[in-house]
């Protein structure tokens, strides 16, 4: 592979990650504060949506699977087609339409529409990693120069949209800090903003998804240009492909994949806790409501330049020992949520972008020795990478679903109201516990599944070296 080509398909996925999180850091929020739904209806929002794409991820694996090869090859044209549609959902996924009661509605079709969309193009970018050499280094390389792209897409996007939403947060009624209005109504407590200020904040929302809309184009021109899809290197002409329910049901017996899911599926859902949850934390519980979006921008350029750092650590001292960075948020998140300062914010900042660097980048450099892995136990099965790679962000995106949803719903449960200044200390200890305590827990357990993960080094080379005799 040249660094070209590698550049090409890591910019290809860019795009994707620039929507995914602002989504992610700040849907939550704009939701609450922003649309003034009900944090009960936003759990719904957030969790049915993840449910839906979700859902589609074995839907897209198995029409993928059964998809003809093309001149432009049999992953690629699913990605071109998806990409206008994303773009769309994606724009009005931000819109504020002038209804009220018809709000949530709005905001579920659309999300569930981008979710299932995001689906359809990253199934098959994903799996395009298995197409485009057959060499385990050159194929962790290109992963490397994928998430590195994939991190920068997330800090572009999470520092456009947290500069909308800073905007939009910081009102001047908050300045006063107003105690919370306990006897009063809930009308009493809302807040809402005036016509002209909702009408800017709508203004500025459409131009943030515009400009991400035009990486999305952007990106699949890059990636339809530069990358070269092959086929199945190792399938014989009288090999067949794998049925999709067949193909299932040996995935979930294939034990590396099962420890391999499972694991990340606990430790995603601990990222994502993170993030939906860390401007809700620095807004209402830790008084730096002023300093959010800096401090997400620090976690995303941390987690950018460290990258390189774990690639280089993976290939010398092996992935699931690499796989300990993840912890090294743990203690930091803690210390924030019990002494929050402003110093202390930064570094806990900093910190945990290397872990999300870390949490990032090892399931998609495990994942293709996986495959490898079954490829060498089922020698004449074809069309199987599409089922692993499915399956696998299905079960990542169910996990984090639930977790959202239960926690916008514990939120909700503990009188959670938007547009006011002062939380009361029920949303505030909920606020800490949903930030610092349950991501650790969710992250020692991934770790401790993850140590029982068969596949070392060692027997890497040898599937390796068994796979070129095949070949």
């Amino acid at each position: 592979l040249s660094i070209c080509g590698k550049l090409c398909y890591a910019i290809g996925g860019a795009p994707n990650q620039a929507a995914g999180s602002a989504a992610a850091f700040f849907l939550q929020i704009y939701l609450l504060d922003i649309a003034h739904i009900t944090p009960f209806h936003a759990s719904l929002v957030l969790f049915i949506g993840k449910a839906s794409g979700a859902v589609t991820d074995p839907v897209a694996g198995f029409f993928i699977s059964k998809s003809r090869w093309t001149k432009i090859g049999r992953l690629m044209p699913w990605m071109l087609a998806c990409t206008p549609f994303t773009v769309v959902s994606y724009f009005f996924m931000w819109y504020l339409p002038p209804f009220v009661s018809g709000r949530v509605a709005w905001y579920l079709t659309f999300y569930c529409l981008f979710q299932a969309l995001t689906t359809l193009f990253q199934v098959p970018y994903s799996a395009l990693t298995m197409f485009l050499s057959t060499d385990q280094k050159e194929r962790d390389s290109a992963t490397a120069y994928r998430m590195t792209m994939e991190v920068l897409g997330t800090l572009i996007g999470a520092a456009l949209q947290g500069q909308i939403v800073a905007s939009a947060h910081v009102s001047h009624h908050c300045t006063v800090n107003p105690p919370v209005n306990t006897n009063g109504s809930w009308h009493d407590t809302l807040g809402f903003p005036d016509p002209s200020d909702t009408l800017s904040h709508q203004v500025i929302y459409m131009i943030a998804a515009g400009v991400i809309g035009g990486v999305y184009l952007l990106g699949i021109v890059v990636l339809f240009l530069g990358v070269k899809e092959k086929d199945d290197p190792y399938a014989l002409n009288s090999d067949r492909a794998i049925p999709f329910c067949k193909g299932l049901g040996l995935t979930m017996k294939h034990g590396p994949y099962v420890k391999l899911t499972a694991s990340f599926l606990l430790i995603s859902t601990a990222v994502q806790l993170e993030q939906s949850n860390f401007v809700l934390f620095c807004t209402h519980a830790a008084d730096l409501r002023n300093h959010f979006q800096y401090l997400v921008v620090t976690i995303l350029v941390s987690a950018a330049v460290s990258i390189p750092f774990w690639q280089k650590f993976l290939q010398r001292f092996g992935k699931k020992c690499a796989a300990c960075g993840i912890s090294w948020m743990i203690p930091f998140a803690v210390m924030l949520v019990t002494i929050p300062n402003l110093i202390l914010a930064y570094f806990v900042a900093f910190v945990s972008g290397l872990s999300i660097a870390a949490s990032l980048l090892l399931p998609w450099s495990m994942l293709p020795d996986v495959v490898d892995n079954f490829r060498l136990q089922n020698p004449h099965a074809k069309g199987h990478e599409t089922i692993f790679y499915s399956s696998y962000v299905f079960f990542t995106k169910m996990s984090a679903g639930i977790g959202l949803g239960i926690s916008a719903a514990g939120l909700e449960f503990t009188g959670y109201k938007p547009g006011i200044c002062r939380q009361s200390n029920d949303v505030i200890l909920t606020l800490k516990i949903l930030t610092g305590v349950v991501p650790a827990i969710l992250i020692l357990v991934g770790l401790f599944i993850l140590f029982f993960y068969p596949i070392t080094e060692e027997s890497r080379k040898e599937t390796k070296l068994a796979l070129e005799v095949l070949r």
